[in-house]
């Protein structure tokens, strides 16, 4: 006897979080079909660039616009379509919506009214490049964008150099080559790979230490396009997590302290060697 399929009638007074193709259009699900064509409205981060994706596959269902800038004034009235037993969709640009993207408000205010989101699961970024990227992904922090502005971008890369789980961020082509210079900068020779328009035609996953990626990329103009997600391991052991600790706090006391002075109490709050931390910054 064969499994039923199930019903394909979407529930009123349900949100329903939508992954869409990261670049490859096959990566759109039956399911994500199905609940798109069958939602009263979908809620698009931008309009224009859904739009050509719904008619790839024959999908008339109405789109609204849900974006950073008007997000908090639309919740109100999308929660009340709800309400009124309507099926809502929520789609972003690519990949999976709330993942550097909108709709984490919309979601909230959803759930605060005690009204139903389901997930409908599919193409994320993050998780397409850790499964190619040959670095651990057991444990991993992502941190999104980095900060435009070098200083700002420095000084939260020093934040995450103690930490032990792979690094994962997002950046864009202009700033590629500026960030991976910084990359090399705060963590050294450590291991990283860098994912290229991923799932498109002119996908590459470069690996190597980050100096060998940096090398690459800036050899190569065409590595310098397109969108990018880069992983970085995190530390290798302890002693080089406390290390990378306290020379971050050094940075912040150099400043205000005499370096012995700012030694002792880096050594201290991190359980770095006071010495290797005083011999750095003499």
């Amino acid at each position: 006897m064969s499994e039923s399929s199930p019903s394909s009638a979407l529930e009123p007074g349900t949100l329903y979080v939508v992954a869409t193709p990261i670049g490859n259009l096959g990566d759109l699900s039956p399911r994500a079909v199905q609940t798109l064509r069958g939602a009263d409205v979908i809620c698009a981060e931008d309009t224009r660039h859904s739009r050509p994706l719904l008619q790839q596959f024959g999908i008339d269902t109405p789109l609204l616009a849900l974006h950073d800038h008007n997000e908090q004034a639309q919740a109100p009235a999308l929660v009340e379509r709800l309400r009124q037993g309507q099926a809502l969709a929520l789609i972003s640009d690519a990949g999976t919506p709330l993942i550097s993207d909108p709709g984490f408000r919309l979601v909230r205010a959803v759930r605060e009214a005690g009204l139903k989101v389901s997930p409908v699961p599919g193409p994320s970024a993050v998780i397409t490049a850790l499964s190619a990227a040959g670095i651990a992904s057991d444990r991993f922090l992502f941190e999104g964008f980095l900060p435009n502005k070098g200083a700002a971008r420095r000084q939260r890369l020093s934040d995450l150099a103690a930490l032990e789980a792979s690094l994962v961020f997002y950046e864009s082509s202009h700033r590629i080559c500026e960030s991976l210079a910084d990359l090399e900068s705060v963590f050294g020779d450590r291991r990283m790979a860098l994912a290229r328009e991923l799932t498109k035609r002119f996908e590459t996953i470069l690996d190597g230490s980050i100096a060998e990626v940096r090398a690459r990329v800036e050899a190569d103009a065409d590595q310098q396009r397109g969108e990018f997600v880069l992983i970085v391991e995190g530390v290798a052991d302890r002693s080089a997590a406390q290390l990378a600790e306290g020379r971050r706090l050094m940075t912040l006391l150099s400043p205000h302290l005499p370096p012995s002075q700012a030694a002792r109490l880096a050594a201290e709050i991190s359980g770095a060697p006071r010495k290797a931390l005083y011999a750095r910054d003499s």
